[in-house]
Order: structure tokens, then sequence, then C-alpha cells
């Protein structure tokens, strides 16, 4: 009897595993296509997503690029071959997919551009980001706030640095802080010493830290010999960390040569620190979990014949169409709120930012 009890207990077990594997994927698989792991943010976005996929009954594809766009192009296409029924993905280059995202629509694949608008195809069906022109916009209000303008007594010196030129956010990012320093510019309480100014002069690519240290380096040996900088407009912490190892190679943050404003973007753990430490200004959270849990909500109602949820449908064209956008809300942090902001909503915890 025992033994006829373990058997239908067994048969049970395995009707209930069959039922739940065959629900599992019904659901299907959806294809999660990432730039870089060289950005924690980035690191953090693809496994959040992986884990509220698998959580919602989806398989899901987590592929990571290296900034190497040939290696993006393919790994999207293996995704497609495999049956994905929607493509997240986050660019590289948003201007190089056109010809995979007309093989997914082929396929009849929903492509999801994450975080960074793919330009000139009609095959994007939905953007799922923050709102970029706040971001800069905010920057800039740090900034103008950092160099303390309502008090000074004379112009402060900014040097401004933009993002990656084929990120479509990057003119997002650069316009919205513009239309915040523009005006002191003009009004001459704000100088740009090097002349240097537009994303075709102040561009990073690749967001990469190294070249906005070394063009920091540029800047401060052809313009800073004998004057000083006051601020530099970062978009994000990446560079902020290669700008302020420029800065303090040449004896800013010491004796009396005070650390200029520098801004960012991320709430990058390294830069959370530097903030903490009187080196970086501030930076801009955006809070990629609930980036995520947007996006999974957005295939749910895609896979499921219903239309996701949007709050813009006229900011974002990418050249062919004007894509249905969900935008969330970036805040501000700097020294007086860091911790309050990402310790409490358990972004980071105390020990990760105090060690």
């Amino acid at each position: 009897m025992n033994k006829f009890t373990t058997l239908l207990a067994s048969i049970a077990l395995g009707a209930s595993l069959m039922t739940s594997g065959a629900f599992a994927q019904e659901k299907g698989t959806v294809g999660i296509s990432m730039p870089t792991k060289t950005s924690t943010r980035w690191i953090s976005d693809g496994e959040t997503m992986e884990k509220l996929f698998k959580d919602a009954g989806y398989t899901p594809d987590l592929q990571f690029a290296d900034d190497d766009i040939p290696n993006q192009l393919a790994q999207i296409e293996n995704m497609v071959t495999k049956g994905a029924k929607v493509l997240v993905i986050g660019a590289i280059d948003g201007t190089t997919l056109s010809d995979i995202l007309q093989k997914a629509a082929d396929a009849g694949v929903k492509v999801i551009a994450y975080d960074r608008l793919i330009r000139d195809s009609g095959n994007v069906d939905y953007y799922a980001t923050f709102d970029n022109f706040q971001v800069g916009v905010l920057q800039a209000t740090s900034l103008v706030q950092g160099l303390k303008l309502d008090a000074a007594t004379g112009p402060k010196n900014v040097e401004l640095f933009g993002g990656s030129p084929d990120d479509n956010n990057a003119f997002f990012f650069y316009d919205g802080a513009m239309s915040v320093l523009q005006p002191l510019i003009d009004s001459g309480k704000i100088v740009i010493k090097s002349g240097q100014t537009g994303m075709e002069q102040v561009g990073t690519l690749r967001w990469d830290g190294a070249v906005a240290q070394a063009r920091m380096e540029n800047l401060l040996s052809s313009n800073y010999t004998d004057a000083h900088v006051d601020g530099v407009l970062s978009p994000y912490d990446g560079l902020s960390i290669g700008i302020i190892a420029a800065l303090k190679g040449v004896g800013y943050g010491s004796g009396d040569l005070p650390m200029p404003v520098v801004t960012g973007q991320d709430a990058e753990l390294p830069s959370v620190k530097s903030i903490l430490a009187g080196e970086q200004y501030s930076s801009v959270f955006k809070d990629t979990r609930e980036l995520a849990k947007v996006t999974v909500s957005m295939v749910n109602a895609i896979l499921e014949g219903k239309e996701p949820e949007v709050n813009d449908t006229k900011t974002y064209n990418n050249g062919v169409k004007v894509v249905p956008s969900y935008l969330l809300k970036p805040v501000a942090v700097d020294k007086t709120n860091v911790k309050d902001v990402l310790v409490t909503s358990g972004y980071y915890t105390a020990d990760q930012i105090d060690k």
C-alpha cells in the first residue's frame, strides 16, 4: 500500500511539473540585449530583468555585447533565430539595427527599445526610458546650485562634457542641461573658457571615462594654467570619475585648489562614495529596477494582445516614427540626500555605501 501511495504521489508530482513546465514554455522566450558590462548599471539592468522575466514565467535570453556593434547584431539575430517572441534592446549604437529589426519584424517579433532609443527603423514598437531631457535639467540645476551663482561676485569658469554621439539620449541630456545653462552663458555669469560647446565638440564616444579624463587633462593644460575651473558638466558617473582623476592630477581638491562642482548620472557606487568624500558634487539617480518592471509589464501586455501602458506619444521621433514611450522620473542626489534616497529605497545597503 505504501509503495502504491508513493507511486500515485510521484505521478501527481510529475503531472504538476509537466503542467507548470508547459505553462512556462507557453509564455516563451524574451531576448534581452544589453550593450556592455563596463557599467554596473547595465549589469544591474540585465540581471534585474532576467529575474523578473523568470518570475513572470518567461525564458529570458540575456546577452551583453561588450560595446561591440557586430557582436550585438549577431546576438540579436541569434535570439530571433531561436524564436524569441519579444526583444528588449539597450543599443550600443541606435542607428545600426535597422536590418536585424526588419528580420525580427518579418518573424513577428516585437521590439522594445530599452533606455536608448533605436533610430531609423519603423520596427521599434515601444520605448521604456527615463525623462532624459529632465536628467539634463537636473544636472545643470545641481551645477548652478553648487557654483552658488546667486552669491557669486564674478563669472564662474565651467567646462562641458557630453555623452556618446551615437546614443540618442546624449543629446537629450545635453539639450536639457543647456536649457538651464545657456541663459547664464549669454549673461556672462558662466564662462566656457575653452570655447568648446555643442555635442560635436564635447561628446564622449562610448561614454568612455578614459577619453573624458584625457580631454579634461587637455582642457586644463590649454586653458587653466593661470585660471581656476569652477565647474564641470558631466552627464555620466563613469565620465565624472575620469574628469575628477584629471583634476586631482593637477592638485584640485587639495591645498588652495577646491574641487570644482562635478555632476554625474546613474548614482554608481564609486561615484556615491566620491560624493560622500566631497569630490563629485552630485549625480542623477534613475531607479532601473522600476524601468525593468515597466518593461516586463510592456512585454506581458504585448503577448496578451493588449496595448502596453505609455505616457508619452510625442517626444521620441526616431527618424521614421514617433515611438510610444513610458518615461520614469529621475532624481538628483548630492551629499545632503544621497543616503536617504539610495538606502531607503533599498538600491544600496548602508554597508555598501560606507565601506
